[in-house]
């Protein structure tokens, strides 16, 4: 995987992250790349939390991945804690390489070392070869999940 590095996000990598979401048919339609205010706003209020994680992945010095990891505590089965992996995209350039899959590891790591006891993520419905790959890594697609717009 080469010189890659995966470390908290900075206000200056908003740009590229903002860049990955908007990547695809589905992003291309929420996510407005001209507009970085409400991304910068928004990478305040995640960096402090202590519950948020939101990471890029770095091959040399440029942004070729992102995630976010959020730590959910509970009531549910036994008062688990829960973590909850969103935005994973993967530059097009880095994909089938490995990229996507170290990410996945290192949330489920993360996770591990908060204690959580599950780890849920939700794909759009349109996403097949992201279900492939999420099943590949081990997870089952066992709910259906319902979002309400506000």
């Amino acid at each position: 995987m080469g010189d890659l590095e995966i470390r908290a996000a900075v206000a200056e990598d908003i740009p590229a992250i903002v860049g990955l979401l908007a990547d695809d048919p589905l992003g291309a339609r929420r996510e407005s790349p001209d507009d970085l205010a409400p991304y910068l706003r928004a990478l305040e209020r995640i960096s402090a939390d202590a519950n948020q994680r939101l990471v890029v992945a770095v091959r040399e010095g440029r942004v070729v991945g992102t995630l976010q990891l959020t730590i959910a505590p509970g009531l549910s089965r036994r008062g688990a804690t829960r973590s909850i992996i969103e935005g994973v995209r993967v530059h097009a350039d880095e994909r089938g390489g490995g990229l996507g899959t170290r990410f996945i590891d290192w949330a489920i790591e993360e996770s591990r070392r908060e204690d959580c006891r599950l780890v849920q993520l939700t794909s759009d419905s349109t996403r097949t070869d992201a279900h492939r790959f999420y099943e590949r890594l081990g997870f089952e697609a066992s709910h259906i999940g319902f979002k309400l717009q506000l």
